[in-house]
């Protein structure tokens, strides 16, 4: 299965985000705006301002809250035209943030297990699994409150695609190309093997966004993945 690429703008500064993004031109056409870039950068009208310039735009917001508020954030975010939002995978939240997303073409995402984290900070957080066991109970309740898809470790994503089915999709941070430092992450991966492993989006942030020259190294990943770029969402 082909993939997307999304390039993570996880920058405090909106003028080094909009510097990023020009410098990528035409070779990308996804962003993910996470807490960083939301809350130092201006990343809500950034994000805005970059649909407006036909880009498709991932805000990655880990919501979770009373079923309410979760439902009339979701139908925020809707609005902009964003293609992507996650939620945290939690039975209700995920139902909820279903149905704020209903109508529009909001692709609600599931957070899973953090790629940061492995099976003793899991079982640190008072989970009676191990990571894989925990990923594998909240695909198959996203796949059950219907959203469109996940987000989960290339680890993973072979199993969650066993269980979430074809259409689905699975978005997998933690990427990093082959002898790249893997920074705080704990189950990273290559883009090749996340792709083969059923992964239909992959997120790469500081590989590229860090690079002396950002297209360079977002070309050089698009070419291990082949250079096909479809989107399931």
């Amino acid at each position: 299965m082909a993939g997307q690429l999304i390039v993570g703008l996880d920058v405090s500064s909106r003028a080094r985000a909009e510097e990023i993004v020009s410098l990528l031109g035409d070779s990308v056409d996804f962003y993910k705006i996470g807490y960083q870039c939301f809350y130092g950068a201006d990343g809500f009208n950034l994000g805005k301002a970059l649909l407006a310039a036909g880009k498709k735009v991932f805000f990655d917001l880990k919501l979770l809250d009373i079923d309410n508020t979760v439902e009339k954030g979701v139908a925020a975010i809707a609005e902009t035209g964003a293609t992507m939002l996650t939620v945290h995978a939690y039975p209700k939240a995920m139902r909820a943030a279903q149905k704020g997303a209903e109508g529009s073409g909001l692709c609600v995402l599931g957070v899973t297990v953090l790629t940061s984290m492995d099976d003793v900070d899991v079982k640190d957080a008072g989970y009676a699994r191990d990571a894989a066991g925990l990923v594998a109970l909240r695909a198959q309740q996203a796949r059950e409150a219907g959203i469109g898809g996940v987000v989960a470790s290339a680890h993973e994503a072979e199993m969650v695609r066993t269980i979430v089915g074809k259409t689905m999709a699975i978005v997998t941070p933690g990427i990093r190309p082959a002898g790249a430092d893997l920074g705080d992450q704990k189950r990273a991966t290559t883009p090749g093997d996340a792709l083969s492993a059923g992964a239909s989006h992959l997120v790469v942030a500081r590989p590229i966004i860090a690079a002396p020259d950002p297209a360079a190294a977002a070309k050089a990943i698009l070419a291990e993945m082949g250079g096909k770029r479809v989107s399931v969402a």
